[in-house]
């Protein structure tokens, strides 16, 4: 199950046991948070919209740190004018783990399962394989073309000779 939330003005798709980064929030690590601002609460082909939020629908989460991101070079100039202020910019932000996920009913419901991306990926492999044979026959298909060209040339060119 996923849901997408809205968070300091932001949209953010999250599953049970995700860990993300969000605008800074005021809560003390390992605080537990409720984001109440749902707009969307799917599970597979069974998917809820808001217009604009799912009533009584929450995501909880677990702060598990507070800090600042990296540094961002911030450059003003005005060209031609001898204008030219450099500073720097470091965004707080806040990061959580999404615990549980309400739906419309208000039951938090658990994560699925992970045996569905193991079939995702024996399909990829057995898919690139056949494709891989495709190309195979696909040069060997041309090779036997360009052979019988050349055998072709060969004898034009020996009977132009005589």
């Amino acid at each position: 199950m996923y849901a997408v939330f809205r968070s300091g003005g932001k949209q953010y798709r999250a599953a049970t046991g995700d860990v993300i980064k969000l605008e800074k929030i005021e809560a003390e690590e390992g605080a537990s948070v409720e984001f109440d601002e749902v707009l969307l609460v799917g599970a597979g082909a069974d998917v809820k919209v808001g217009s604009p939020l799912l009533e009584g629908s929450t995501v909880t989460a677990k702060v598990l740190r507070q800090g600042k991101s990296r540094k961002v070079p911030v450059v003003k100039f005005r060209r031609r004018q001898n204008y030219l202020r450099q500073g720097s910019h470091r965004q707080y932000f806040t990061e959580v783990e999404i615990t549980a996920i309400a739906g419309e009913g208000g039951s938090a419901k658990a994560a699925p399962s992970k045996k569905a991306p193991a079939k995702k990926a024996a399909a990829k492999k057995t898919t690139a394989k056949k494709a891989t044979a495709k190309k195979t026959a696909a040069k060997k298909k041309t090779a036997k073309k360009t052979a019988a060209k050349k055998t072709a040339a060969k004898k034009k060119t020996a009977k132009k000779d005589d």
